[in-house]
This record gives structure tokens, sequence and C-alpha cells, in this order.
């Protein structure tokens, strides 16, 4: 059975900080790594009621990122320096192990602090017996590191067999091997500004620069919420991939349009602020709180449902003149902001989801009047979310057709356009820039 971090009362507090802030970490990647619950969601679990200072707990949350991240990495150190069995609660002091390992490896934390807290770490958790382990494993390590870095495959170490192999047959290994080395990368803040806002002075005031397609990229680090525009409305955190698919429509103005699984809102966000009248639909009336809480900020209007898009139809059966639907998925294309969905999905994943985008898609091309569009999109780098999808569509339902973006509407990234017309961004596009999120989208159009 499973063994769970024993967690000090009071919020960490009975530790001293350097040990309250590693102790989080381990949290987190046990839930990460062992209960396989989202990053985000083990960040919020670990430190929303934690009593450390924002510097103990960014520490924590960089630590258990950046174990995560290098995780292929780390347990093939690991294993060319152990190969004894573990003692007691061996999930539990694997993940110290591998918090001290990050630490040498990647946080280039002092050897000495990353050795001793692991030590006092392993004591006051109730792992006495590993603590000799510990202390022999990462004082070995701390001397070996930088020859046994220099002498791993980190683009292939980090990435699963399973995802390795698909991508290899997708794209290449080239390729692959240039979007697995951005996933060990800290991804830069990407912002879409909100419609009529001046660009070249939102970048100066921000530190950002202008992207071809619009997007404002800063550097990652420090507070959003402190940043200039804000409280404003100005401007949302928006990855540059994930802002195309909106500008597939062309002009929005007084359009009525349905955004499908709407949530988190970026993109609600965006056909509101360029003048559509949308309705928002997202199963999650949690969520949806949330994206009402930005359009608030923003100063944006729409009509949020909490409803299933399966069997959602508007008003008196209306149809509208365009979909966007960004369809659940394995959202691998996203791995260098959320590093542990290589570890949460699976093969099994994709085949549910792949099956509950074929229905979606099907239902929300009942939704549009002949003439109208649908934007068809995923956060994910596999075909079977992505073209095969669209192309299992189009063979179903002859009243539709592709309508190809074409070169002058993707400033800068035509790259991306498919011989079909369609788009599929990879992490390794834009590169010298910091890269981007894998997206894949298509425009569809009802025949009149």
């Amino acid at each position: 059975m499973k063994q769970a971090i024993r967690k000090p009362a009071n919020g960490h507090r009975s530790l001293v900080p350097a040990l309250a802030s590693r102790n989080a970490a381990l949290e987190i990647l046990a839930l990460v790594l062992d209960r396989k619950r989202p990053l985000d969601e083990a960040v919020d679990a670990a430190l929303s009621k934690s009593q450390m200072d924002p510097r103990d707990r960014a520490f924590a949350r960089l630590a258990a990122t950046t174990t995560i991240r290098r995780l292929g990495q780390i347990d093939d150190a690991l294993s060319r320096l152990t190969d004894t069995k573990l003692p007691l609660r061996p999930e539990a002091l694997m993940n110290l192990l591998r918090l001290g390992a990050a630490q040498l490896m990647f946080l280039k934390t002092p050897p000495h602090a990353a050795v001793a807290t692991a030590v006092d770490l392993a004591q006051a958790i109730g792992l006495g017996r590993g603590k000799g382990m510990a202390n022999a494993v990462l004082r070995r390590l701390s001397r070996e590191s930088e020859a046994i870095e220099a002498d791993q495959d980190a683009p292939r170490l980090n990435l699963p067999d399973w995802l390795w192999r698909r991508w290899v047959q997708a794209y290449g290994e080239d390729t692959v091997r240039a979007i697995t080395a951005q996933h060990l990368e800290e991804p830069p803040l990407d912002l879409t500004l909100k419609h009529g806002e001046d660009a070249a002075f939102w970048a100066q005031a921000l530190e950002a620069t202008i992207l071809p397609t619009g997007t404002l990229r800063r550097a990652a680090g420090g507070r959003i919420e402190i940043l200039p525009g804000f409280t404003e409305g100005k401007w949302w955190v928006q990855d540059a991939a994930a802002a195309i698919p909106v500008r597939l429509f062309g002009e929005l103005r007084d359009q009525v349009i349905v955004d499908l699984c709407a949530a988190p809102g970026g993109k609600s966000m965006q056909l509101a602020a360029a003048g559509a009248r949308v309705t928002a639909v997202d199963r999650s009336a949690s969520r949806l709180a949330i994206v009402a809480k930005n359009l608030e900020r923003l100063g944006l209007s729409a009509s949020l449902v909490a409803a299933d898009a399966l069997v959602w139809k508007p008003a008196g059966g209306t149809l509208v003149d365009g979909v966007l639907l960004d369809a659940p998925c394995t959202a691998t294309g996203t791995i260098r902001r959320h590093p542990d969905i290589p570890l949460t999905k699976s093969p099994q994943d994709l085949a549910q989801l792949t099956r509950l985008q074929a229905d979606l898609l099907d239902r929300a091309a009942l939704l549009v009047r002949p003439g109208g569009l649908l934007i068809y999109c995923t956060c994910s780098l596999e075909p079977e979310e992505g073209q095969m999808q669209v192309e299992r569509f189009l063979a179903e339902h002859a009243g539709w057709q592709r309508q190809p973006v074409a070169p002058n509407e993707l400033a800068g990234l035509s790259e991306a356009i498919t011989s079909t017309g369609d788009i599929r961004t990879l992490p390794s596009h834009w590169l010298p820039a910091g890269g981007m999120d894998g997206f894949f989208a298509s425009r569809l159009i009802r025949k009149e």
C-alpha cells in the first residue's frame, strides 16, 4: 500500500523553514507521482494553507516542479548509485532522494545543504532508517553528478516510452528531440492584450516583446497580479499558440459564437473582446465562476452556461454563426507548462478522450448555421486528437468542408500550416523566442 508523506501539524510550522519548504515539495511529489494528481492541484493542496513565507513557498514549488520535469534523468542517476532495496516506506524515501538529486543536479543547491536537509527531513517525517541511505547516496551524487549528467540523453530520458515512440512516428526523431529539449526550459509568460490596446505601449510597460501573432511575451517569474495593467483589465495570460484558434474566425463583431468546453476562458475573452456575442458553455460551474471573475476584471461580457456540451443547445434551437470547440484532450502539447502530464496520462486516457472528442465535434456541428464556421482545436500533439479527428468528421459529414488557413493569416508562423490547411504548432517552433505550446486547429465551414 502506498505510504503518504507525514505532514507536520500546523501547516509546516513545526519545521524550520529550510525543512518546511522541502517537506512541502515532498507532499507535492507524493500527490503527483504516487496518487497521479495534476501538479497544479498538488501545489495548491500543499501550499494553500501553508504558513511559510513567499520565498520558501516559491522554493517548494520550484523544487517539486524541477524534480518532475527532470524525473527521467534523476531516476537514471539514482539507479546508477544504488541497487539496494529501499527500506521502510519506499515511495516516500524515493521521493526524498529525488528531491535531493534535483537540488544537486539542477538547482545547484550547495551539496552540504542538499544532503543535510535531506537527512534531517528523513528523521523529521519518520524515515529514520533511511537517513543513512539518503546521506550516502546524495553525498556520492554530489561528487559524480556532473559526469552522470554529461553521459545522459536528457531528451530521451525525460519522456515516457509510449510518448517517445508515438512522436517519433508522427514527427521524426530530430523534431521530437527539439520538442523534448524545450520541455526542460522554464516557459515564458504570454499575454493577450484586450482588443484595441496599444501593443507597443504595453510591451514597454510590461518589459515584454511583441510576437509576430500579436501576443506579448515576457520572462517568467513574479506575481502576475502586480504587473502593470492587470487590475485595469488590459490583458490576460494565454500562451501564444492558444491565442491562434479564435483568430481563424476573422471578423467577429456582432457574430453569435458559442464557446464549448470554455473554461478556463481565455478564448471566451478573446471572442468577447473582438465584439462577438458569446455564450460560454462548460460542465464545471466552479470553473465558470473563474471565467466570470476574469470577464469582470476585463470589463467584458458573455453568457455563461453550466451544462454538458454533449446535450446543450441554444434556446429555441437557433443556429449560430460559429462554434469554437476546444475539446478535452491529453494536453500533451502543454508539457513544458505542465510537466506532470507524461506521468499522469496514459494511452488509455487517449483512447477515451478521442471518443469524447468525436462525439463533441459531431454535436458542435449541429449548432452552426449554413455558411457558419466551426473551429476545432486541442492542445495535444497526438494525431488522433487533431488531424485524424477532422478527417473522420469530414468523411462522415458531407455538408462540411475545410476552409484552409492561408499564410497571411498566421504572420511569422507559416511553418505551422499543414499541407491540408490546418494548424499544427509545436513546442519547438519559435525556439529563439522561447517556444510555444503544441496546438492543433482546423477551420471547418458548413456548406450553404
